[in-house]
């Protein structure tokens, strides 16, 4: 039990080192530090999305023979649209957005760009969740180092989101505490999402090929709506690309490596 309590801490211990940043960073990040901080987390979350998700969807699957993708598939379209339902009932701001989406509503500027990726942070949780899940339940093939891999690859991409939130709040006028305190707690629906998977054990294993593919849809759509147009936006974005490129080959090695 205190490997799966440190494997769900791993990741929130990204996001609390990134939000402290803002101790130390003294002027607002740049548009080129931003491109390249969205890029690295985006290309860490899709490998995680394909090595960590996707393929042991399929691999748990295998006994359908031929038609073992549809379990895959119908997860992962399942995760989609969950994230595109929770982006149009939750209201958030994106960094650098003027506009807000979601709902109409009189939240402050700050209050949206936490939910913007406390949001963000879902599928992230779902995903580690079910992982240890799967590896408490001893008979998916799930390894105990294939889930600690996942947990270091989201804590890796959460420590750039974890300064991606807490420096523009701080450029909002809020203070060095407060936009501590925010980014840190944008980070907590993670260990709570994958705890509360973990208690539904008996319920997630039964379905773990749907589940697992259902977090690489959710995680997918954040890349896509999100990270995707941050580390595109202005010009010179190949820094954005290349930033992909070296977070994607990170996240890749490290599951191989350790699963």
């Amino acid at each position: 039990m205190t490997e799966t309590i440190q494997g769900l801490l791993i990741p929130f211990l990204g996001t609390t080192l990134g939000a402290m940043c803002v101790f130390f960073m003294k002027k607002e990040m740049s548009q080129t530090l931003q491109r390249a901080l969205s890029g690295f987390a985006a290309g860490v979350m899709v490998a995680a999305s394909v090595w960590s998700l996707l393929i042991p969807s399929m691999e748990q699957s295998e006994p359908m023979g031929k038609l073992a993708f549809v379990p895959a598939a119908v997860g992962f379209a399942l995760g989609i649209a969950f994230l595109l339902l929770l982006d149009h009932i939750i209201p958030h701001l994106h960094v650098g957005s003027p506009d807000a989406e979601g709902p109409e509503n009189h939240l402050k500027r700050t209050t949206m760009l936490v939910l913007a990726v406390t949001l963000h942070n879902i599928p992230e949780g779902m995903a580690v969740g079910v992982v240890y899940a799967g590896w408490l339940s001893g008979n998916t093939g799930i390894t105990w180092m294939g889930a600690l891999a996942l947990s270091i690859g989201i804590a890796i991409q959460n420590f750039p989101e974890g300064a991606i939130i807490s420096m523009p709040l701080r450029a909002e006028g809020v203070s060095k505490g407060k936009a501590f305190l925010r980014g840190l707690l944008s980070g907590i629906v993670e260990p709570i999402g994958a705890l509360l998977t973990i208690l539904a054990a008996g319920l997630v294993v039964p379905l773990l090929p749907y589940l697992l593919s259902f977090a690489a849809g959710a995680m997918m759509y954040v890349v896509v709506e999100e990270l995707v147009p941050e580390m595109s936006e202005g010009k010179h974005s190949n820094t954005g690309a290349i930033c992909f490129a070296v977070g994607f080959i990170l996240m890749m090695a490290l599951d191989v490596a350790l699963g």
